[in-house]
């Protein structure tokens, strides 16, 4: 095949949980040309990574005319591959008029369908890993492949990053003026969902029982951080705020060489949690008698944590029905059993 899509919308989180599978479609196919779909938030970082010789970020525009302008496009290039990880009604719209002959996906109608009617409730990476195995590819390749075993499907690879780059100064921790052992806080979460935030006079508490141990505590975060930042910093004077100031190529090589990072479900987490530093995720998810029965566990992918917990790495876990019921003991006791204060 010489021209291969990939379709890959969505948050950070899922873009990140993503990458394991573009990793795997190039190894597959590495003479084809191949092509992202995505939006404008991820488009530099893909056009950076190893995985894609091109890139379109206008697949999520609003308007119809830029969508239809984008299929056009799209269609008259002439993909032999499509392989959908998006999977809604939206791009199974765009596979149908991209009108490739070969094409991965959950949708009636595609050639390597994703047929398990359970797909919606396993872990992205199962999930990923079932749909290429669906493909005709393994972990083992393509020539007789075995299935992608359960917990183990594709996870992503943030090595890359520094030689892609020829390791330049700005992503190094001394052009932070860092110098010694740190911490990455991650306090914050997307505007939508304050729920998944803990509370920041807690976040306070753990920087400064870390500046006592001589580990410096970093803070990451967008605009959206910036008052949560701005308090946190203010009760814990030890603090290096950070906030607004990193891109996603310096985050991921901070968290790289963190001590360790702690934060909720969030996109820059996952994005942390795939450098394999270890870390403590907060994880607000609701759990009660009647889920209990139906369910069984909390970690059955039918819930959120079953479904997006960072896997992979030494990341802890942490959950509660509300984050406001996680004391900063209960998480002091988590980084301490990661066993690198």
């Amino acid at each position: 095949m010489k021209r291969v899509l990939v379709i890959k919308l969505g948050a950070l989180g899922d873009f990140v949980q993503c990458l394991g599978a573009c990793k795997i479609v190039r190894d597959v196919h590495r003479s084809a040309h191949i092509t992202l779909l995505t939006t404008p938030p991820f488009a530099e970082f893909a056009r950076v990574s190893p995985y894609f010789n091109a890139v379109e970020d206008d697949g999520r525009d609003k308007e119809m005319k830029s969508q239809v302008a984008m299929t056009k496009r799209v269609r008259n290039v002439g993909y032999d591959m499509v392989y959908d990880f998006q999977n809604n009604s939206r791009t199974e719209r765009y596979c149908r008029a991209f009108g490739a002959r070969y094409w991965s996906g959950s949708a009636k109608g595609a050639s390597h369908r994703h047929i398990n009617p359970d797909r919606a409730a396993m872990h992205n990476f199962d999930r990923l890993g079932e749909q290429l195995y669906h493909a005709g590819i393994g972990p083992n390749g393509i020539i007789d492949p075995q299935p992608w075993p359960e917990g183990k499907g594709p996870l992503p690879d943030l090595s890359w990053i520094k030689s892609a780059f020829r390791n330049p100064p700005h992503l190094e921790p001394a052009f932070f003026s860092l110098y010694d052992r740190y911490a990455l806080i991650i306090p914050g979460s997307s505007p939508e969902h304050p729920e998944k935030r803990w509370p920041p006079e807690r976040f306070a508490d753990i920087c400064r029982r870390l500046s006592a141990a001589d580990i410096t505590p970093v803070l990451i975060g967008g605009k959206a951080e910036g008052d949560i930042g701005k308090a946190i910093a203010r009760d814990a004077p030890g603090v290096k705020n950070l906030i607004t100031r990193t891109d996603l190529f310096q985050l991921a090589t901070l968290a790289a060489e963190a001590v360790f990072t702690i934060g909720g479900d969030t996109g820059p987490m996952h994005l942390a949690a795939a450098t394999r530093t270890p870390g403590v995720c907060l994880f607000a998810q609701d759990w009660n008698e009647d889920m209990e029965d139906d369910l069984d566990t909390i970690w059955n992918p039918q819930t959120r944590l079953g479904r997006a917990a960072p896997k992979g790495g030494s990341v802890i876990v942490m959950n509660a029905a509300s984050l406001d019921e996680l004391s900063t003991d209960d998480v002091w006791r988590s980084i301490k059993a990661l066993g690198v204060l």
